[in-house]
């Protein structure tokens, strides 16, 4: 069977994420949506259906495998978690949820005359499953409609993949402590260093390959630690913590997602939230995740007030971003791609893209500037900006002044 991945319009709303990457990019527990569709969906992965804009770093990024020809093919949702092996619908029936399609199974031949826009317009989606027929949706599917639901689902899924506690493959220095230490996985070339504390008495910690967790850092299950991150002296990782490969982090980080290459590198507090890759947040930048009223947050999305229905949520941060010394980020805060936070006054819940927020007011920023820092960014990380990056980037700035024009009154 041939499995296919396509985002429909609800990309939209998780932004500014999904700005310069697909849905099934997105990271949760100890990997990305995708990786989970691969690992229980048991096809072959051979097409993807994104938006133009990011069809050229898709294909960089994506390895796809040939499609087997004469074989069936299943289309799931970019933004579909599942959580367990299932079998698919039937060839002809489709799984949806709240009106939203999860996945269809279709013939070869209805395969080859969808094309994107089949998806991501709602009413020609909306035809393609009227030729189909319902199945009722396994339980071990669910659907990721706003950041928030990822950051929510990130203990479980921790406590869920996380399962190959007991093996020490790295250096673990005299004087790390190791708490239970049958939950706790540490790849090969990681390092603990002294005064460490590894606490998996409630929830299982994963740290990865050439990961490195400097004197004094304490870190509280569940949680994943990615490829060659370093956590600095005197950290505190709380529980339900993700943090991608290539991150420097300090301070204080509870059940939040940091998605990769990004620095957080100082004190202050970071809390249910979902950083982005290239973002850099200055010394004591702190984040609210928790109403005084003790009452559910509203989230800007794309400039305009979203009823979450949670009680915390911390904030959202794109692609690229900064925050300067001392920032103090409100509950539910959004900041765009490419935006900077440089400012000692009230930051407003929504920070559009590109742009720059000083005591002064938001202007927007230069986009050959924003490259030009980008391209140095990456650099440090031995990352080169493709063509293609460099593209995204453009057509985003543009795209971004439309569909967050709110952002902007």
């Amino acid at each position: 069977m041939n499995l296919a991945l396509f985002e429909d319009s609800g990309w939209q709303r998780l932004l500014p994420l999904t700005w310069l990457r697909a849905a099934f990019e997105l990271r949760c527990g100890c990997n990305h949506l995708l990786d989970r569709v691969r690992e229980h969906a048991g096809a072959t992965l051979a097409r993807v259906f994104v938006r133009e804009a990011l069809h050229d770093v898709v294909s960089e990024r994506i390895k796809l495998d040939p499609a087997v020809p004469g074989q069936p093919w299943l289309l799931v949702n970019a933004r579909a978690m599942l959580t367990d092996d299932l079998p698919p619908p039937p060839v002809g029936a489709y799984w949806e949820l709240r009106g939203t399609c999860i996945a269809a199974r279709v013939t070869e031949q209805e395969l080859a005359g969808l094309t994107r826009e089949d998806f991501l317009n709602d009413e020609r989606l909306a035809a393609l499953l009227r030729r189909l027929r319902p199945e009722p949706l396994p339980s071990a599917v669910r659907l990721i409609e706003y950041p928030w639901d990822l950051m929510h689902a990130n203990d479980a899924e921790l406590r869920r993949q996380c399962k190959h506690g007991g093996v020490i493959a790295g250096t673990v220095y005299d004087g790390a402590h190791l708490l239970n230490r049958g939950h706790i996985y540490i790849g090969p070339g990681a390092r603990i260093k002294p005064g460490v504390v590894l606490d998996a008495e409630d929830g299982p910690i994963h740290i990865e390959a050439g990961a490195t967790l400097q004197p004094n850092a304490v870190v509280e299950g569940p949680a994943y630690i990615g490829v060659k991150t370093i956590i600095r002296p005197g950290a505190a990782i709380r529980a339900g913590a993700t943090i991608g490969p290539v991150c420097r982090v300090g301070g204080e980080i509870e059940g939040s997602i940091i998605h990769g290459q990004s620095n957080k590198q100082h004190d202050g507090f970071l809390g249910h939230s979902y950083v982005a890759s290239w973002v850099n947040l200055g010394a004591d930048t702190v984040t609210s995740d928790l109403k005084n009223t003790y009452g559910t947050i509203r989230v800007a999305i794309n400039g305009v007030g979203v009823e979450s229905g949670q009680r915390f949520i911390g904030s959202i941060i794109g692609d690229h971003a900064k925050t300067g010394i001392g920032t103090v980020l409100p509950t539910g805060c959004v900041i765009g791609v490419a935006a900077s936070v440089f400012t000692q006054s009230v930051v407003p819940k929504f920070v559009p893209s590109f742009s720059w927020l000083t005591d002064d007011g938001v202007v927007q920023t230069r986009l050959d500037k924003i490259i030009q820092i980008a391209r140095v960014v990456m650099s440090r990380r031995e990352v080169d900006m493709t063509a293609a990056d460099q593209r995204l980037l453009e057509e985003t700035a543009r795209m971004a002044r439309e569909v967050e024009a709110a952002g902007w009154q």
